[in-house]
């Protein structure tokens, strides 16, 4: 019956463990959010300022995923270098030893009843009264935090009640201690999709003294190893800039954990001595969450000289996928995480679509007058496809009523595209109605038009410059020359000097034309006026 409930207690507290995890970050993510983006992009000029920034932000938001997610984001918009982002992902791997010492320092000695329940009711009544608000995301975090701690509480109580429910003393024998219980360290990460899991139930069992300190350790390591899973297979069908980032987290990790692995006995000596000057208790927990510390800080030591060869390496390694394939350059799931970031991706992706439909329209246009077609910019289908089930993704998440606002502008925008899109093929129709026509006044004003029209189709191009949306006087000039056209051939028609099917097929292409031009208009307005 203990051993049942040592059992219970242990899958329980670890479960609580895991769900405050995801609460906090959750809330904190939201809370922040903006607000990240913002500084990372005035605070990584330098690998010093980079690293500084990833260790602060990652420490705030207790998620090295939201850090990785916005460095991948700035990178994609050209507001960062690889190599700066770099630094910001090694410093979020040194952020995340925080988790560590919340536990050795607050998790252990928190009276569960007098902190952890307060925390819990406090945090759910600041959700329940400011929904929507940086208020309700402070208290889902502060919820995190209580039902963190009351996992933390069950461990210790399971591990109290029956040793056994996690034993692992002797893992390995003498001569493979320290390999099997790196391999442990990273199933246990593996299994519970938790490096931070995974270092409470080992901080827990060396506070229990179920495992040595050296054997902890080695633990440790395994959980930065396990890690490594994670990001690959987040890295699945990611943008290039995501697999850079993904296999920089592994590169960091495992050459970090075989460099600590060959000189562990080493370190857990230096961890002590370091301990004893800095005047920390000599607890077990307190002793593996500085070896975290130190592995991380190591790791950034390793990576200093190596980081620029690595960018180089990366870099030559995974290469974007060409624009005309209707591949996403911006858009995967570790950016849909954080909805304010990921709005910002899907701008992107949108400028991007808006170039297809504009290129499909002024093709159309060069058709018809019998000029040579521009280079066709394939894929549209599947990358407004795409962008479709992105925004669906992003769109189940909690955001503030500002990012809310701005998906659902930028949504609007893409319907627009896919109608000038649509349209565009149409332009061209009356390409032989138009070759047909003598030289004189009827043929001129197509040309006029279509110039016209080009001209403002360039205007609209979300993707180059200048891109600006229609001025008043613009848009009336253009639908004046169309009203005029569409006078005149009616009249050519009327009066037999053009037949009535090349009559037809013109008014369809002007009017297809007409519409693209418009509709392209609309989602300029759209694009250049800010979000509420």
């Amino acid at each position: 019956m203990i051993e049942g409930l040592g059992i219970g207690a242990t899958l329980g507290g670890i479960g609580l463990f895991l769900l405050g995890m995801v609460l906090m970050t959750d809330g904190l993510k939201q809370a922040a959010g903006p607000a990240l983006g913002r500084v990372l992009t005035t605070s990584t000029q330098t690998r010093l300022r980079g690293l500084l920034s990833g260790i602060t932000f990652t420490a705030v938001v207790q998620s090295s995923s939201a850090v990785t997610v916005a460095a991948i984001g700035f990178v994609n918009a050209g507001l960062l270098t690889f190599s700066q982002s770099l630094w910001v992902l090694f410093g979020s791997n040194v952020g995340t030893t925080v988790t560590g010492w919340l536990v050795a320092l607050v998790g252990f000695k928190l009276d569960v009843d007098a902190a952890a329940m307060p925390m819990i009711g406090l945090g759910m009544a600041l959700r329940l009264t400011g929904a929507d608000t940086r208020r309700a995301a402070l208290g889902t975090a502060l919820t995190g935090f209580g039902v963190l701690f009351l996992g933390i509480g069950f461990l210790q109580e399971a591990f109290s009640i029956d040793g056994a429910a996690l034993d692992l003393s002797g893992l390995g024998g003498a001569y493979f201690a320290v390999p099997a219980y790196v391999l442990a360290g990273a199933l246990l990460t593996l299994v519970m999709q938790s490096s931070s899991a995974s270092l409470a139930v080992t901080l827990t069992l060396a506070h229990t003294g179920s495992l040595s300190v050296t054997d902890a350790a080695a633990m440790v390591i395994g959980a930065n190893i396990g890690t490594t899973a994670t990001a690959m297979l987040a890295a699945i069908g990611a943008t290039a800039n995501a697999k850079r980032a993904a296999s920089a987290h592994v590169l960091f990790n495992v050459v970090t954990g075989v460099v600590a692995m060959s000189i562990l006995p080493w370190m857990i000596r230096g961890i002590g001595l370091l301990g004893d000057w800095l005047d920390l208790d000599n607890s077990p927990a307190t002793a593996l969450a500085l070896f975290h510390t130190v592995f991380n800080v190591l790791g950034v030591l390793l990576m200093w000289p190596l980081a620029d060869r690595m960018a180089a390496m990366l870099r030559r390694r995974f290469r974007g996928h060409d624009e005309s394939a209707g591949q996403p350059r911006y858009l995967d799931q570790n950016v849909a995480s954080v909805p304010s970031l990921a709005v910002d991706a899907l701008r992107r992706e949108i400028y991007r679509l808006g170039r297809k439909a504009i290129v499909q329209a002024r093709s159309g246009l060069a058709r018809l007058q019998g000029q040579p077609p521009l280079p066709r910019d394939e894929g549209y289908d599947a990358l407004s496809g795409a962008i479709r089930a992105f925004s669906a993704n992003v769109a189940r998440a909690s955001m503030s009523e500002t990012t809310a606002d701005a998906l659902a502008k930028l949504l609007r925008v893409q319907h627009y595209f896919d109608d000038c899109h649509e349209r565009g093929a149409g332009i061209g129709a009356g390409h032989a109605a138009f070759a047909a026509l003598a030289d004189g006044p009827l043929r001129l004003h197509i040309l006029g038009l279509a110039r016209e029209a080009d001209d403002l189709l360039v205007q609209l191009d979300p993707a180059q410059a200048p891109f600006a949306p229609l001025s008043p006087q613009q848009s009336e000039r253009f639908e004046a020359t169309y009203a005029e056209l569409k006078e005149a051939l009616l009249a050519a028609g009327a009066d037999g000097r053009l037949p009535i099917e090349s009559m037809d097929a013109l008014l369809r292409s002007f009017s297809d034309l007409r519409r693209t031009t418009q509709q392209a208009a609309k989602a300029a307005r759209l694009l250049a006026r800010p979000a509420r």
